[in-house]
């Protein structure tokens, strides 16, 4: 998932010096998403992690 949240974020900068704002705006506000929403998965599996069989 960060991995599609750098590449809008890449497509977001292209676009933006290319002169397309409303694309530009659109795929930085999609990466930003997508990065917020790995961030919360990576907390949550950080706090429950893997337990140990018994």
């Amino acid at each position: 998932m960060l991995h599609y949240a750098i590449i809008f974020l890449v497509v977001a900068l292209i676009a933006g010096v290319l002169g397309f704002g409303g694309v530009a705006g659109t795929a930085a506000w999609i990466a930003q998403v997508l990065f917020v929403v790995f961030l919360v998965l990576f907390i949550v599996s950080l706090i429950t992690g893997r337990k140990p069989k018994v």
